[in-house]
């Protein structure tokens, strides 16, 4: 594993972790490390944008049935 010093974090900041650490009933170390893995864990928004640009949609709606479908639902 990899340790990682983080500097000039807000007071603000920290103490929310802190107060969330406890509440959790982890150590601040544990709890941020939890933290950073769900974020790592999350794809960022160009590689949802590239993953959706592969995308084969041949086999859905065109955009004359969506906006029909939009049109109908505001009747």
């Amino acid at each position: 594993m990899t340790t990682l010093y983080i500097r000039d974090v807000d007071d603000a900041v920290a103490e929310t972790f802190k107060q969330r650490a406890a509440v959790a009933g982890m150590s601040l170390s544990a709890y941020v490390a939890l933290e950073l893995a769900n974020i790592a864990a999350r794809p960022t928004n160009a590689e949802i944008v590239q993953r959706l640009k592969t995308r084969d949609r041949s086999a859905g709606p065109s955009t004359v049935e969506i906006v029909e479908a939009v049109r109908d639902s505001r009747r």
